[in-house]
């Protein structure tokens, strides 16, 4: 799986390599990541060095492992959390922009898999009204030319392109559409939570206007509550995500929405395909 074919990637995306594989093994050391990854032992120790100051993971003699405590408050920086689980984030998107119909209104919350669902759903090119408070989203909506794209404004996340409070925030509790599909920082104890207060509001408004809410996670969702509940999972009508999730965290989901739409799953894609 190592060797020169991924010597050249971009610094986020090595990083988020790194991560990946430190997830799946609990541990690693230099030696293993940079067979692993197709890097130099300069790189891979330089990016350690990088992600430790960060708080992603402890250095270990020799290599590193993940963080063992992590604040409610923390969240990766953009650019590697669009690199984390991206084949499995591209193939819940796939499945998500499936199941909409030309005629529908969508809203599209902030997030890198639900940017996923946004190239897909652009791909396919039918009419829509979208409505977004990611700036990134709506540029990939706007690359089609049957979207109406709706962009409610806001502030600037420091370091993201998500708008969030007014005029927003307000904009959205006028609004009732079809879908909304929404992403998450984690899901634990049968509720959605996330970093911020700001974007936990703006999820809320999100979820409220739709008919029909569709939670777009990926398996690593499934972790330790972040800062704030956005909501209970049974507030969601759907749920996509992937079979690297804990089945017992499966079963609990469907336990929730019993009597909702049953939750969807899509196959499993294997690190190696990931890479």
């Amino acid at each position: 799986m190592g060797g020169t074919r991924r010597a050249e990637v971009i610094p986020a995306q090595r990083r988020a390599l790194v991560l990946e594989h430190i997830r799946l093994k609990g541990a690693a050391s230099i030696h293993e990541l940079a067979a692993e990854i197709g890097a130099s032992h300069s790189t891979i120790r330089r990016d350690l060095e990088d992600l430790e100051k960060k708080g992603y993971l402890e250095r270990a003699h020799g290599g590193a492992l993940l963080q063992r405590t992590s604040n409610a408050t923390f969240e990766p920086e953009a650019a590697i959390a669009a690199e984390f689980s991206r084949a499995q984030k591209d193939a819940i998107g796939f499945a998500a922009a499936a199941t909409l119909t030309p005629g529908e209104a969508v809203i599209f919350d902030s997030g890198s898999t639900v940017l996923a669902a946004a190239r897909a759903v652009a791909a396919r090119n039918i009419t829509l009204t979208v409505v977004t408070n990611d700036l990134g989203t709506g540029q990939v909506l706007a690359s089609a030319e049957r979207m109406r794209v709706v962009i409610p404004g806001g502030s600037i996340r420091p370091g993201s392109l998500t708008l969030t409070g007014e005029p927003g925030h307000e904009f959205l509790g006028t609004l009732n559409v079809d879908v909304a599909f929404i992403g998450i920082h984690a899901i634990s104890d049968g509720y959605l939570t996330d970093t911020s207060l700001e974007l936990a509001a703006m999820k809320r408004a999100m979820i409220a206007a739709g008919r029909r809410v569709v939670l777009l996670a990926d398996a690593t969702k499934f972790q330790e509550a972040a800062f704030c509940r956005v909501c209970e999972v049974a507030q969601i009508d759907e749920v996509i995500t992937d079979h690297r999730a804990d089945p017992g965290l499966i079963a609990e989901l469907r336990e929730a929405v019993i009597g909702k739409v049953p939750l969807l799953t899509i196959p499993s894609i294997t690190l190696a395909s990931a890479l």
